[in-house]
């Protein structure tokens, strides 16, 4: 659910903080070697930087679907068009599946995707400035 708390600039910029140092771990990262794990890492960034994005604007998600709710509300509030939110859903998906049942990501989802979240990433990083 989505829940109304006070702003909070401090941890809002510390999420984008630790987005930005994984995204540089990522760039010295093999993902072709790796998939899984980048996709983890990539959609790790990309919750931080809702997250963020929520902070200074006063939501929070909590509780049972809170990752689905906040892609929805952040998808919203910043027209990201429904393609991209399916997108953030299905990324979400794979990452769940990825931490809870060992699911393996083909090599090929970056060659086919990779422009695709540098460009929602980039997005989020221009709202949060």
């Amino acid at each position: 659910m989505i829940i109304k708390i006070r702003l909070d600039k401090q941890k809002s910029n510390s999420l984008r903080k630790m987005a930005e140092i994984t995204l540089e771990r990522l760039n010295k990262t093999d993902i072709k070697k790796y998939p899984a794990n980048a996709l983890t890492d990539y959609y790790d960034v990309i919750h931080k930087l809702m997250e963020a994005l929520g902070l200074i604007n006063g939501i929070k998600a909590k509780g049972e679907g809170a990752h689905q709710e906040l892609i929805n509300y952040i998808s919203k509030q910043y027209n990201f068009d429904e393609q991209t939110r399916q997108f953030l859903q299905q990324m979400r998906n794979y990452r769940n599946r990825i931490s809870y049942e060992g699911f393996m990501i083909h090599k090929n989802y970056f060659a086919l995707n990779q422009e695709k979240i540098k460009k929602i990433i980039k997005k989020l990083f221009n709202e949060l400035n």
